[in-house]
């Protein structure tokens, strides 16, 4: 599955984190778009998948994001390995 690197600083843009005042965390708009009706073509979620890791200034390689879709299309479990940087 997919990894990424979060400094430490930045990691409310991954998770929620209810004490940040950031408002575009990636987990949320993932797990919004997982709850959507299985069977949507992946062509479709990669875009949606994109603009919330633009809005959340994650560096996801366009490979991520495709697998990440192609979870979201079929129902599958997604693991994502976050390592977590000093800066």
């Amino acid at each position: 599955m997919g990894e990424i690197a979060v400094s430490a600083q930045h990691l409310d843009h991954l998770l929620h984190d209810p004490a940040s005042t950031y408002g575009a965390p990636y987990q949320q708009a993932y797990s919004d778009l997982a709850e959507t009706p299985r069977g949507q073509p992946v062509a479709e979620i990669v875009p949606l998948l994109r603009a919330a890791a633009d809005a959340a200034l994650l560096g996801f390689t366009g490979a991520d994001l495709a697998e990440q879709a192609e979870a979201i299309s079929t129902g599958a479990r997604y693991e994502l390995r976050v390592r977590v940087t000093g800066s």
